[in-house]
């Protein structure tokens, strides 16, 4: 009886995985299919395209500079009624030019610069506050602690205004070097909280004898945390950086607020609602925009993934 009920929890288990997998990869899967499709095949419920369309990637990416052909989306809202043979015409010139429909290298570059500095300088300050809370013993520290969290307890809706505001009065939106600041700046205060969390809690797993032997063998505070506690730490480093990257990453609210001025450092989720709303708003271009700006996420994830283990301070010490 034991043995069956054990049988049935894990096939339960196991199907409920697999619903969870399924549930996480299913919109991966549909964008994809979306992008390959010709629009006369959109409405077909399976994944797998009848015949495969790459047009969407190309012009996506630029890589096709000469002019072609309408597609069918194009060419039924050129056959409005209502448009003149002047405005048919404008209409049908600007859906032939390839160039510059969605500058992806443009906005991939703007989202790598934000999401990959804000990141590395968050978990670089993290490092060592979350060690001055973990290790050291000093007035105030439970203060700081609960007051760095304080910051959760506000939604980036109501932060938006005040940091906006601020920055005005501060000059910081005059130029878009200053503007690039400020919205590193807003990043680092949304991630700062939860890497200092994250990262407290693993460098208390760090047996202190380490650190000890460092201290009796001449290290100062400063190679102890370089060259003893960050190594052993890398787990939680590299999944707090990944963490702070996605959620630069993906920010949305903040970006529209800060950068509508500045077009050249405008970053993917600006860009892929620029491409919704523009005339190139087509489905398989959406789908193929959107599948193209997970993918460093995805790739970086994947990089880190080896890193992402346990266990790599035990056995450093013999106690």
């Amino acid at each position: 009886m034991v043995v069956r009920k054990s049988r049935v929890g894990s096939i339960f288990f196991g199907l409920l995985i697999l619903l969870i997998v399924f549930s996480s990869v299913f919109p991966f899967l549909q964008m994809l299919s979306t992008s390959l499709k010709y629009p006369q095949d959109w409405g077909n419920p399976s994944l797998i395209p009848k015949q495969i369309n790459l047009s969407a990637y190309r012009e996506i990416l630029n890589l096709d500079s000469s002019e072609k052909e309408l597609p069918e989306a194009a060419q039924r809202l050129l056959r409005n009624p209502n448009l003149t043979d002047v405005q048919r015409d404008a209409l049908g010139a600007k859906f032939r030019k390839s160039k510059n429909i969605f500058p992806f290298y443009r906005f991939l570059g703007s989202s790598f610069l934000f999401a990959g500095t804000s990141a590395l300088i968050t978990v670089i300050i993290a490092v060592f506050g979350a060690y001055s809370f973990s290790r050291l013993q000093y007035r105030g520290r439970g203060t700081i602690q609960r007051g760095v969290l304080f910051v959760y307890m506000f939604g980036g809706t109501l932060l938006v205004i005040p940091l906006y505001s601020l920055a005005v009065q501060f000059g910081m939106l005059r130029s878009a070097g200053g503007t690039f600041s400020a919205l590193i700046l807003i990043y680092m205060v949304l991630t700062l909280p939860v890497a200092l969390y994250m990262l407290g809690n693993y460098f208390r797993t760090i047996p202190y004898s380490i650190e000890e032997s460092a201290s009796i063998d001449g290290c100062n505070r400063f190679f102890i945390i370089v060259r003893i506690v960050v190594p052993l730490s890398a787990t939680a480093i590299a999944t707090v950086y990944i963490y702070c990257f996605m959620i630069a990453w993906n920010e949305y609210l903040f970006a529209s607020v800060f950068l509508k001025s500045y077009e050249v450092i405008k970053t993917l989720p600006l860009g892929l609602k620029a491409l919704f709303t523009s005339k190139n708003a087509i489905w398989d271009r959406i789908m193929a925009a959107s599948l193209l700006s997970s993918m460093p996420v995805i790739v970086l994830f994947m990089s880190f993934q080896r890193y992402l283990v346990a266990g790599m301070s035990a056995g450093g010490v013999k106690e």
